[in-house]
């Protein structure tokens, strides 16, 4: 295996560092993710991903972590789509592209006094586009902290969220408090968007949130199956783009990393597109004689 793991890998800090955070990261963003494909909110969650860009970048401004600028950030841009939107699918879409709007607005704003202060050189960069090996072993605890919020509240809304999600007829006949759900699993979507900010920027955080739960679904039936190999999917791009990255290190003279985020959003392309050719090939797999 020394072909595949270059020298001091399992030694490295901040490799231990970005593992931690890379996978709770890609577990919560993919098991939030199977919901968000399913109700049909990927835009909201893209939406989100630049209301990241603009709290990471208002937070630096003040003297704040960009985490805490996601966090805020992404928390009052769901509860505004939540406010502004409707049950419909048109609603939902205008209620997203305002915000999206204003969230885009704003980070050009932000990116650009960060930019000409002066004082935050190449953290544009580290919003945009990750940079998972500089983060510090101190930032562990609050990312378990919100990783455990955003799965309690998942948990908590499980089966009231199925059941709005695929019968929402008899979810308003059981009287299922349809926008308490809603607004509560928008908070876990925003805190599951903070989290893959910080792992591969705010630009890119939709395919860590989207691509593991759409192969997922295309290869699986049944929520708990879809669950648990959107987890598996996301956890394994995530890890292997980490030691893809450390390993750049050596593959040329010049000694540089490539990002983490360019091979992460790489492998979870591969595996959509592997998704849609195996799903191909169990359909157009013959059936058993006598139809079993």
């Amino acid at each position: 295996m020394g072909w595949l793991f270059e020298p001091g890998f399992f030694s490295n800090g901040p490799v231990h560092v970005a593992l931690v955070i890379g996978g709770v990261t890609a577990v919560v963003s993919a098991l939030v993710g199977v919901f968000t494909v399913v109700r049909g909110q990927s835009f909201g969650g893209h939406a989100l991903s630049d209301v990241s860009t603009a709290g990471g970048s208002g937070a630096l401004l003040i003297g704040l972590s960009p985490l805490s600028g996601f966090v805020a950030g992404d928390l009052l841009g769901g509860a505004a789509m939540e406010a502004l939107g409707t049950e419909h699918e048109r609603g939902r879409d205008v209620a997203t592209g305002i915000v999206l709007g204003a969230a885009t607005g704003l980070a050009a704003l932000f990116l650009y006094l960060d930019a000409t202060s002066g004082t935050t050189t190449g953290t544009a960069q580290q919003i945009l586009f990750g940079s998972i090996f500089v983060l510090q072993p101190s930032i562990i605890p609050v990312v378990a902290a919100l990783a455990c919020l955003a799965l309690g509240l998942l948990a908590l809304l499980y089966r009231p969220l199925v059941l709005h999600t695929f019968s929402p007829e008899i979810a308003h006949a059981r009287g299922v408090p349809v926008r308490l759900v809603g607004a509560l699993y928008m908070a876990a979507l925003a805190m599951a968007v903070a989290l893959s900010s910080i792992t591969i920027g705010t630009v890119l955080s939709t395919a860590l949130l989207i691509g593991p739960p759409a192969a997922a679904l295309r290869l699986t039936r049944g929520m708990g199956r879809a669950l648990l190999v959107a987890a598996l999917t996301g956890l394994g791009a995530t890890w292997l783009g980490i030691l893809l990255s450390y390993d750049s290190f050596y593959w040329s003279p010049s000694r540089r990393f490539l990002p983490v985020s360019f091979f992460v959003v790489a492998i979870i392309v591969v595996a959509y597109l592997a998704s849609g050719l195996a799903r191909l090939g169990l359909r157009r797999r013959p059936s058993a004689p006598g139809g079993a």
